[in-house]
């Protein structure tokens, strides 16, 4: 392998590790509670009996469900965390800002992860055997979010970041950009989602969606992190002292 290749993917692995250390409070809170949730779920009958209703009411309001539950997950939450733990309680209208961007861009995401864990379902069956868990867990990462899921997110954001430009945009739609750019943001989507995967697909499909709508808070405080610095700039917001960068990532 030339050596520049091998920066790039020394890279990579240090810009997604860098990510998770500066989010790792909200991640640790929310991967928790995703974990108590799936214990409670299968050793408490009265947690269970709670989240069957739950499910019974995403069935009952299908899509708007769907697009409410991603935009608070999505949108508001990780607003809220960047307020309470990086901006130290303050509000600014780039919050709002950032809610006005995210909200259509993720509530479209969340249709396409509902339509994945149906068909899903549909084609492997809605039951939590190993074989079935596995595949699922190798079609969703190594499929939907190779060629959907991470190239959407990385791209959006690098928009936003360049202030909307056409033209950087038409620039980001190339092969080079996705292994410069989106490819470090799946090494990060493997470490993170693959063990979140094997809880969401272990848990019945009504309650997948829920389960992954947790997840997805924490996902975004680290795509917002890791584009942020994809566009030279601080992955928190600029109130914090900037973390030091090596010339390599500020790239």
């Amino acid at each position: 392998m030339p050596a520049s290749s091998q920066r790039q993917n020394r890279n990579a692995l240090a810009l997604g590790w860098e990510a998770i250390r500066a989010n790792i409070a909200p991640a640790l809170l929310i991967q928790a509670l995703m974990l108590a949730v799936f214990i409670a779920y299968y050793s408490n009958p009265a947690v269970a009996e709670a989240l069957n209703r739950f499910a019974t009411f995403k069935k009952a309001h299908g899509v708007l469900f769907v697009v409410t539950t991603t935009i608070l997950a999505a949108s508001i939450l990780p607003e809220i965390f960047l307020v309470l733990f990086f901006q130290r309680g303050r509000v600014r209208g780039e919050n709002l800002r950032n809610i006005l961007f995210t909200a259509p861009l993720w509530a479209v995401d969340g249709i396409a992860v509902d339509l994945l864990y149906r068909g899903l379902a549909a084609f492997l069956g809605d039951t939590a055997t190993v074989p079935v868990v596995l595949a699922k867990i190798g079609i969703d990462q190594f499929g939907y979010n190779v060629f959907f899921a991470a190239p959407y997110g990385v791209v959006a954001y690098q928009w936003k970041n360049s202030g909307y430009s056409f033209a950087v945009l038409r620039r980001n739609l190339t092969f080079a950009y996705y292994r410069e750019k989106v490819v470090p943001t799946l090494c990060t989507t493997w470490a993170v989602w693959i063990p979140l995967m094997a809880i969401i697909y272990s848990l019945p499909l009504a309650l997948q969606f829920p389960l992954f709508s947790l997840a997805l808070t924490f996902w975004v405080l680290l795509l917002t992190f890791m584009t942020n610095r994809f566009a030279g700039k601080s992955g928190r917001p600029r109130a914090v002292v900037p973390i030091k960068m090596s010339p390599n990532l500020a790239q």
